[in-house]
């Protein structure tokens, strides 16, 4: 059974749609089935879907372009801004850091100033306290100057090139006190990060430091010069002591201050007024003064002519051994063996060499400040007059001559040309011992 027959046979029949499609001569049926139409439909609409979806990107592309600009410019503006504030914070500790630079600068030229003012009284202290070490007062013990920061050489221009060098490592370490800025680790922006110790703080702690380290370097030198002044007033008032006592002539201050007679000028005021030059001349004045009167002890006859050996007759009077009958003893007798070396108590110049009466070969030498001493009874002279001798100068060689019993040697000490007793001077030389140097 045909379709149009089973159409007829079951009900009315169905209308088909049918296309005709004709090109030319041809002609075309094409029958329309629904699950074409509805293939078509599903096109349509997926195109109609498409087409208002791309209308809308179309319409909204513009807002949606405008937003995101909107929104990078504002970063872009939030980042400049936050650049610019980082420069501001940046020029801000560099010229903190200059300015700290300059104030550390300043430091180092007022501790350079502080250092060589040191170096300066130094040099002038030198000479003086090579003057207290002659003198026996343990100058050697000197107070050292050199700086806390960097050690010196003797030579000036060393001394300024390594305080310069020194200032230079000073401001490296204070060089790490600021960091500015530092990178996030995206490298993306720059955060600030403030210091814990600011270069002016470092400056002050570390320069504080050192200006004390100088302040007792220059507090020592003080101590020291007091000290060497104290020292050498009192051994000078000793010596001076000692010499009174034993009716021994001190020298007056004035003898060994320049001579002002013939002097002059405009008066000009000081270069300065500083208590450690005061200082220094105070010291320079009692060195000059036990100078003087150890001077003096040195150039008297204190020491014995005869150390260790037997005293055969004391100074005063005795029974003469030739008469038989008191007599002045003017002197003192040591043995000595025949030809056993004879030395001066003390340095001077020969007045007298040769054979005198009673004394037989007698030397006698003048020491100054009108005191002479002589030695008799000599087997020979070894020096002429108008020689000059000192302690460990050989005079003579010991006998017995003259008006002698045996070998020996006769010591006398006048002075103002009376013969006084030697042991006088001896008991001072012994006085005197533990101040002379």
């Amino acid at each position: 059974m045909t379709h149009a027959q089973q159409s007829r046979v079951f009900g009315k029949r169905k209308q088909e749609h049918i296309l005709i499609l004709a090109s030319g001569d041809k002609v075309r049926h094409l029958t329309v089935k629904p699950w074409m139409a509805a293939i078509a439909f599903c096109f349509v609409g997926v195109f109609a879907i498409g087409y208002l979806l791309a209308t809308s990107y179309l319409v909204l592309r513009d807002d949606l372009i405008g937003a995101t600009m909107a929104r990078q410019a504002r970063m872009q503006h939030d980042y400049e801004d936050r650049i610019a504030a980082l420069r501001a914070q940046v020029d801000r500790v560099t010229s903190r850091q200059l300015l700290d630079q300059q104030v550390v600068e300043d430091k180092v030229d007022k501790l350079m100033e502080q250092q060589m003012a040191l170096t300066s009284r130094h040099g002038k202290l030198g000479s003086l306290l090579d003057r207290a070490e002659s003198s026996g007062l343990g100058g050697s013990d000197q107070p050292s100057t050199q700086s806390p920061v960097q050690s010196y050489s003797p030579d000036a221009k060393d001394k300024r090139a390594s305080l310069t060098g020194a200032a230079a490592a000073i401001e490296a370490q204070l060089a790490g006190a600021t960091t500015p800025a530092e990178a996030s680790p995206d490298n993306s922006t720059l955060a600030y990060v403030p210091a814990t110790e600011t270069v002016g703080d470092r400056a002050d702690r570390v320069f504080s430091k050192v200006t004390l380290s100088l302040k007792d370097i220059e507090q020592k030198q003080r101590s020291r010069v007091a000290q060497l002044t104290s020292d050498a007033s009192e051994t000078a008032d000793a010596i001076s002591t000692v010499l009174t006592r034993f009716r021994i002539a001190v020298p007056a201050e004035t003898a060994s201050r320049q001579d002002d007679s013939a002097v002059g000028g405009p008066y000009v005021e000081p270069e300065s007024d500083d208590d450690f030059d005061n200082s220094l001349a105070q010291l320079d004045g009692a060195l000059t003064r036990l100078e003087t009167v150890r001077s003096t002890a040195e150039s008297l006859p204190f020491q014995s002519p005869g150390i260790g050996k037997e005293i055969t007759s004391s100074f005063g009077n005795r029974r003469d051994p030739f008469l038989g009958r008191l007599a002045l003893h003017s002197g003192i007798d040591f043995r000595f063996a025949p030809g056993e070396k004879v030395r001066p108590t003390a340095p001077g110049k020969v007045t007298a060499a040769g054979w005198a009466g009673g004394y037989g070969n007698m030397v006698e030498i003048d020491h100054g400040n009108g005191i002479a001493t002589r030695y008799g009874h000599m087997s020979e002279v070894l020096v002429k007059v108008g020689d000059t001798v000192d302690r460990q100068d050989v005079i003579g060689l010991a006998g017995s001559t003259g008006r002698s019993t045996g070998t020996h040697l006769h010591y006398e000490v006048r002075t103002g040309g009376r013969a006084v007793d030697p042991i006088y001077f001896m008991n001072a030389g012994l006085k005197l011992a533990s101040y002379m140097k």
